[in-house]
């Protein structure tokens, strides 16, 4: 063999495949970082639970209040309109004459019969939350009261005492439905 028919190292080695274009796969990361990365995932997504049933409960506690106070005031403007009713019904009553002795019997059963009206009208009222307040002899309240006129206050009375009430003081529910209408006991 001579020179010319011996293959030179570089033509006798075999081929191999291409390893120098191929790109490498990225790498994906350590199992350390992805549970990181899942607890950050589940934090974040039981913050957005717990946001959403918050929200979930308000709406439902916001629902419940406005039913309840639809369920209570509903009624506020005839409940109004009865406490009209109440206090000239009892307007009448005091017009009535006074009893006495030898007056017609008729007189004596209507004062009677009017009365007991009255009676049940407030046993009504009450039932259904309605209450009336009296006012005379009271400390003045303007959380109650409207004061129509200031008078001297009588001997042995407080200033700022209601002294005549025109009216009295009714709520619904404990929320003021109409205040009363008072003169109050002048100060010094």
């Amino acid at each position: 063999m001579t020179e010319a028919q011996t293959p030179a190292p570089a033509d006798t080695a075999p081929e191999s495949p291409d390893t120098t274009a191929a790109p490498a796969p990225p790498s994906s990361p350590g199992p350390e970082e992805r549970i990181a990365t899942l607890e950050a995932e589940l934090a974040e997504m039981k913050d957005r639970w717990l946001r959403a049933e918050a929200e979930v409960q308000n709406v439902r506690n916001r629902g419940k209040d406005e039913v309840e106070k639809a369920r209570n005031y509903a009624v506020q403007k005839f409940a109004t309109d009865m406490t009209e009713v109440a206090e000239n019904l009892r307007r009448g009553i005091d017009l009535l004459p006074r009893a006495e002795e030898g007056e017609a019997e008729i007189i004596g059963k209507m004062r009677g019969g009017f009365e007991g009206v009255e009676r049940f009208l407030l046993q009504r009222l009450e039932t259904h939350g309605v209450h009336r307040k009296p006012a005379e002899g009271q400390p003045f309240d303007p959380e109650l009261h409207q004061a129509m006129s200031e008078a001297p206050a009588p001997e042995g009375v407080e200033p700022g005492t209601v002294i005549q009430a025109w009216t009295s003081a009714w709520t619904l529910n404990g929320r003021l439905l109409k205040p009363a209408m008072v003169v109050v006991a002048a100060k010094g």
